[in-house]
């Protein structure tokens, strides 16, 4: 073994709390690229792989009713590979010991052999026996919520009547790992089940015997999915189809897509920052290590060693920081991926996980964190090169000093002997404090962002659910009723007011690129369900023309004032152009929105309404709820209070714990920054303060003049931090935007609090271990010098 690496053992020994603290950072970077990208990696094969052993199928359409010869005209088409037809309807269910009124998505299965699409994995029981009208099978986490198992039975009002169904079986199928039932905005497993009939029951019940209701339709390789679409669309068109959509518009599979578009964007968002910050920690160490070994450095050049092996020297330290670093990074980082990755899948109800283990990932992240660390010691080493060794075995020339203020100011007169001391410390290094507050502002920046993702849930949820949707229930039907029904559900028990709502499917289009989306009508003055501008102000609907998502304009490239192309997909179809009069800032999916009596013109129908919105009164709900029961027109009910608690227990309980453990990491990179910076300040002043202790100095009074230049320059170092991390946070809300669901850019204050109170605890945490340090300081050995 050299010199120079029993050397290299020597330091590392002697800075041991310095090195780990180093490579914690390059682990939290580590660890946040790893667990990004693995979690993203492992839950996007295991929905491919679910999806192929599962037969998914690529484009979906409903019918009103079409005849089963239709199935071999759809199979006919060019790029379409296997067609399933089947029935589907939605009806209420009724469910021993449970008040809410829940719906059921009611779907066939074939009597011979097994689906061709969407195929299902029992997870219990069997499937139902041929023409065994009671027998179901139900989707397992329905089954889970009310405790049902094989031999269960609840109710259901199918086309009119109400039947008793027993459950024979419970699955799992890739069309519904995503159930959300009408009228609501996110999955309750309580109150929507996916039911699975014979095909031959269901149609007898439904009066659909040779015909079905909704098709799927599996593409081939390289196939057309807008040709299969228009030509399926002009097959269904006679029997009232309401237009055929691919896999993006397919409720599971673009709220998934969306969950794992937001780990894609963390992972390109947050490691990167984590990074950035560790090399310059690197940089700010390793450079004032190299300081504190200037004669150190002359010594090794006087006797011969040349620069590249010095340079080397100091390489192989940074090298074995990076090394430590990357070995906990990747643990911690595939410990977290593995725990996120179970998380999701329980929320997506996978029945199976693929775990990616990629060693490409880990050589990336050790790519990565190696440069990240190299590039921060670039400048550290360029000095150690450039250093002459007659100069470097020399003291560094005294520090020339002068007044910053005028003679006639005296700040003895204000503070302290030993603050006046730790200022002047600061004002000789300008440049030197300047890049430790900087290392601090980052660590409180990235403690911002990591931090700002409870506070968007928080927007989210006070937005949607108090000032936009402000009713207490939605009440959707299974067939478009008369406006009239506004004024019956009026006088059902516990309604205290009612708005009408209306829903119809449309493709809009502007140029080039289209989407498939829904305008709703609502009355000009709603205030159950208000629409909601960016500055969070009722919109009053236009008389006229066409009001749309903000995000749906920046899609379409449309500004207000400007025209669109819309196909109505239903009643009377036809193409109109409409002016977009208002962009709306909405959170959740894209669509258009229009006055009621402007919408019901635009169709050329009589008035009618696809739900009512309700205000009820708290005392009167189950009475309520006992009532809907009994009406055989109603297909579902939202329930705003339920779809809140489902919120925050699904999609929020993600986002949080997402924003726990970047959290727990920015802490730990905030205390490795601050440590750091600490424990080189007393390398640096141990000279300074061992004279100090020898001229009468208590323990006390020398790390006070330490730790006041750490206190200040961490108190200086939070506005910045916070400017900056509100842009992080920008970034971060631009990055996990997309059509299924939006986050507002705000921060509150209290996260700029606990950003600065992790920073300031980590502050004096290492004020503690410091203090350690200084009631150890051999104060012979600190002031020998060199003759």
């Amino acid at each position: 073994m050299s010199a120079l690496d029993i050397k290299l053992l020597r330091d590392v020994r002697r800075l041991w709390a310095q090195v780990l603290a180093i490579a914690l950072v390059i682990a939290g970077g580590v660890a946040t690229l790893v667990l990004a990208i693995g979690s993203h990696h492992s839950l996007e094969e295991t929905r491919i792989a679910y999806y192929d052993r599962y037969a998914f199928a690529d484009v979906f359409a409903v019918v009103k009713r079409a005849p089963k010869a239709l199935v071999g005209q759809i199979a006919q088409i060019p790029g379409v590979s296997a067609v399933d037809a089947r029935i589907a309807r939605l009806a209420l269910l009724d469910i021993p010991g449970f008040a809410e009124p829940a719906t059921g998505q009611f779907v066939s299965l074939p009597d011979v052999g097994e689906s061709l699409l969407n195929r299902l994995y029992v997870r219990a029981g069997r499937l139902p026996e041929p023409g065994r009208a009671e027998e179901v099978v139900v989707n397992e986490s329905f089954a889970q919520a009310h405790g049902f198992a094989p031999g269960s039975r609840f109710s259901a009002i199918l086309n009119g009547k109400k039947r008793e169904l027993v459950i024979v079986g419970t699955a799992l199928s890739p069309e519904f790992i995503y159930t959300v039932g009408p009228g609501d905005l996110m999955p309750d497993d309580r109150r929507f089940a996916i039911v699975w009939m014979s095909e031959k029951a269901l149609a007898s019940v439904y009066d659909l015997d040779g015909a079905f209701s909704s098709v799927s339709v599996r593409l081939q390789r390289n196939a057309s999915e807008r040709e299969v679409i228009s030509r399926l669309d002009a097959l269904l068109d006679s029997y009232g189809g309401q237009a055929a959509y691919g896999r993006r518009d397919q409720t599971s599979h673009a709220w998934i897509d969306h969950e794992l578009d937001m780990l894609k964007n963390m992972s390109r968002t947050l490691p990167p920052i984590f990074l950035l910050v560790s090399a310059f920690l690197v940089n700010l160490t390793l450079s004032r290590l190299v300081a504190l070994e200037r004669e150190q450095i002359g010594l090794m050049k006087a006797v011969g060693y040349r620069d590249g092996s010095i340079v080397l020297h100091y390489l192989k330290f940074v090298a074995l920081i990076v090394v430590v670093g990357i070995s906990i990074g990747s643990v911690v980082g595939t410990w977290l991926g593995f725990r996120v990755t179970a998380l999701f899948g329980d929320f997506f109800h996978f029945p199976f996980l693929v775990f990616a283990r990629s060693p490409d990932l880990y050589v990336l992240a050790g790519i990565l964190s190696a440069a990240a660390a190299f590039f921060g010691a670039i400048r550290a080493l360029r000095d150690v090169v450039r250093l002459p060794p007659a100069v470097a075995m020399q003291p560094p020339a005294p520090p020339s000093f002068h007044r910053l203020l005028p003679a006639s100011v005296s700040l003895e007169r204000f503070v302290s002997q030993p603050t006046l001391m730790m200022l002047r410390n600061v004002s000789r290094h300008p440049i030197r404090a300047a890049f430790t507050a900087l290392g601090m502002a980052l660590a409180t920046a990235i403690l911002v962002v990591s931090l700002f993702l409870r506070d968007t849930m928080e927007q989210l949820i006070d937005v949607t659910y108090f000032l936009a949707d402000r009713q207490d229930a939605s009440v959707s039907f299974v067939e478009k009723k008369n406006e009239n029904v506004v004024a019956q559900m009026a006088r059902l028990p516990g309604v205290l007011a009612t708005e009408p709502f209306r829903e119809v499917p449309v493709r809009i289009r502007h140029g080039n690129v289209e989407r498939r989306i829904t305008i709703s009508g609502r009355p000009p003055h709603a205030d159950l369900r208000r629409v909601i501008d960016v500055d969070l102000q009722p919109v009053v609907l236009p008389s006229t023309g066409l009001a749309i998502s903000g995000w749906l304009g920046k899609i379409l490239g449309v500004q207000a004032g400007e025209w669109v192309e819309v196909d109505l997909l239903e009643g009377a179809r036809r193409t109109v152009t409409l002016p977009v009069l208002a962009l709306v800032e909405d959170y959740f999916g894209i669509r258009g929105m229009m006055d009621l009596e402007a919408l019901t013109r635009l169709t050329r129908d009589a008035p009618v309404v696809s739900s009512v919105t309700l205000s009820l009164d708290d005392k009167r709900r189950e009475e309520f709820y006992a009532t809907v029961k009994a009406m055989p027109t109603v297909s579902g009910v939202a329930l705003q209070r339920t779809s809140l608690a489902n919120f925050r227990k699904a999609v929020a309980l993600i986002i949080t714990t997402m924003a726990s453990i970047y959290t727990g990491l920015a802490a730990v990179i905030a205390f490795g920054v601050v440590y750091n910076n600490a424990r080189i300040s007393l390398s640096e002043r141990a000279r300074e303060l061992a004279s100090l202790r020898v001229l009468g100095f208590t323990r006390g009074e020398v790390l006070r003049i330490l730790l006041l230049e750490l206190a200040i320059l961490t108190l200086i170092a939070q506005p910045p931090g916070w400017a900056m991390g509100y842009g992080l946070g920008w970034i971060m809300k631009t990055n996990l935007a997309g059509e299924i669901m939006r986050v507002r850019g705000v921060i509150e204050h209290p996260t700029y609090v606990a950003a600065s109170a992790i920073v300031i605890l980590a502050a004096i945490a290492s004020a503690f271990i410091i203090r350690e340090r200084i009631n150890q300081l051999d104060l012979v050995a600190v002031l020998k010098t060199r003759d």
